[in-house]
């Protein structure tokens, strides 16, 4: 996955640096192909990579994790 998410990464930056390099007549549509492929190929499968395995009730505030805090705090001012 790492392999792919870096390849469309390199393709979505060589893109952007040929539009703006060469002087040819598609070459704002290289541009915008590449800040395509960044927003909507390779940031998403960046994120999901990188939280596949993760448990999104770690990073919730809830009522048990606001007593920690505050605990964890009052800890800290004694």
């Amino acid at each position: 996955m790492k392999y792919l998410i870096a390849f469309f990464f390199i393709a979505s930056i060589s893109s952007i640096a040929c539009g703006y390099f060469l002087d040819v007549a598609y070459s704002q549509k290289l541009i915008g192909f590449g800040v395509v492929g960044l927003f909507l190929v390779v940031f998403p499968l960046f994120s999901y990579y990188r939280w596949k395995d993760r448990n999104v009730k770690d990073y919730m505030i809830t009522k048990e994790s606001l007593e920690k805090m505050r605990e964890f705090n009052n800890k800290k001012e004694s």
